[in-house]
């Protein structure tokens, strides 16, 4: 019995040793590749050539030759962005004429806060390509959690968007004001001949002003070669993402059709403003507090049902809807 109870002894003290060696051994394999997996990461940043870090990147698509618009912006929505968040004007400079290029760069001087897409030629039929070439640019060199893309139209309430922010999904969001019955146009300056997929857009958010997370952005900015370039840029980005399982975000508060729904001081952003209007707007936050001195509806909205096929998506029929 001694002699048994002494031998168990020995065998539970070995198997107490051989126990911690593997465990001595896995912490060190863990060790390694963590610092394999953290060596990768850092090798991966070092490529990258980071100008600064922000937590949501606001980027306006300008004309090179609209520094009056951009003024207007600075002066206004643009002018106090909380700490998290970095504006910047996207310009397309290959082949400006040098008087163009010799104002861009002084305005750059002044503001430090322009976009140059080097190998990009501006133009208004190659705003797809324009947003591809941003996309692949601040994947590269700016370090961010979110980008919002806007026109030189819209008004922004730079702090709800940023506020906003911290309820959403920090991944696979794409957020905005979607729809999901537009015909693919057949005629006229946006006319479509290669969108073969469907007589209508893939659901997409339009193209006044919507956000998307960061890796959404490396998503398109690293695929970009795979992609068909449709004229219309915001149905394009509706048509690569769509097969990604991703959070669409509807949001009324987008008010980013091709014509403004009115004026609601619940508005985050308001499309279809100019510069006057963006000035009265501003004026507005200033004195009153809110966007509007009235609100009023000048377009029906709606809520996008997900249940139903996208061309009945989108009815509007509610007049409490901003």
């Amino acid at each position: 019995m001694i002699f048994r109870t002494r031998r168990f002894s020995k065998n539970l003290f070995i198997f107490g040793i051989c126990a911690c060696a593997l465990w001595i051994f896995a912490r060190s394999v863990f060790h390694c590749q963590s610092s394999q997996n953290d060596s990768a990461r850092n090798v991966e940043n070092n490529k990258k050539d980071y100008h600064f870090s922000t937590n949501l990147l606001i980027v306006v698509l300008s004309a090179p030759s609209h520094k009056e618009v951009r003024d207007v912006i600075r002066q206004t929505w643009a002018s106090k962005p909380p700490l998290e968040v970095k504006i910047r004007f996207v310009v397309g400079v290959k082949h400006l004429p040098l008087n163009v290029e010799a104002d861009l760069k002084n305005e750059q001087q002044l503001h430090n806060d322009l976009i140059s897409l080097e190998k990009f030629e501006d133009s208004y039929n190659a705003l797809t390509m324009k947003l591809i070439e941003t996309f692949k640019f601040v994947n590269q060199h700016v370090r961010f959690n979110f980008l919002m893309k806007v026109d030189e139209d819209s008004f922004v309430r730079v702090d709800k968007v940023s506020d906003e922010l911290l309820s959403k999904p920090q991944e696979r969001l794409y957020w905005g004001f979607f729809d999901g019955r537009a015909h693919v146009k057949k005629s006229g300056k946006w006319e479509e001949r290669d969108y073969v997929l469907c007589d209508r857009y893939l659901p997409y958010a339009l193209g006044g002003g919507y956000v998307l997370s960061k890796d959404l952005i490396t998503y398109v900015a690293e695929n970009s070669h795979l992609f068909s370039i449709f004229k219309s840029e915001d149905a394009s980005l509706g048509t690569w993402l769509g097969p990604l399982n991703i959070h669409r975000s509807h949001d009324t508060n987008f008010d980013t059709e091709f014509v403004s729904r009115g004026c609601f001081n619940s508005y985050i952003v308001t499309h279809k403003k100019s510069p006057d209007d963006l000035k009265e707007l501003q004026n507005n936050m200033i004195k009153l507090g809110q966007l509007c001195t009235q609100e009023k509806r000048t377009r029906l909205s709606y809520e996008y049902d997900w249940t139903v096929s996208p061309t009945k998506c989108c009815e509007r029929k509610d007049p409490s809807i901003p």
